[in-house]
């Protein structure tokens, strides 16, 4: 019985210590996963800067070649000149209405 005891409790600390280096494993792993996720977050919000500044740049690029006369691209010239003229007109009518 006494010898049962023993290899009960025996049994009992090889497994808490096994449940300790899986613990102490799974620790460290959860903390180079979250450095890995906060450094693929930081590259992931440069890229989508970057990806806005090259939209950007697309964008006036396609607009340039519309001012300088790009067939292609007369219809975005033309709405770009739309939306201006838009804009002026709802700026005229908040000038009136102010009373300026």
């Amino acid at each position: 019985m006494l010898q049962d005891l023993e290899n009960n409790f025996s049994e009992l600390e090889r497994k808490i210590s096994t449940l300790q280096k899986n613990y102490k494993n799974l620790t460290e792993n959860l903390r180079e996963l979250n450095i890995e996720h906060e450094d693929l977050k930081k590259k992931y919000d440069e890229e989508r800067r970057k990806n806005q500044v090259l939209a950007e740049e697309q964008k006036n690029i396609k607009l340039y070649s519309a001012i300088s006369g790009n067939p292609e691209h007369n219809r975005l010239m033309k709405n770009h000149i739309n939306r201006l003229v838009k804009e002026i007109d709802f700026c005229i009518a908040q000038l009136q209405n102010s009373g300026l």
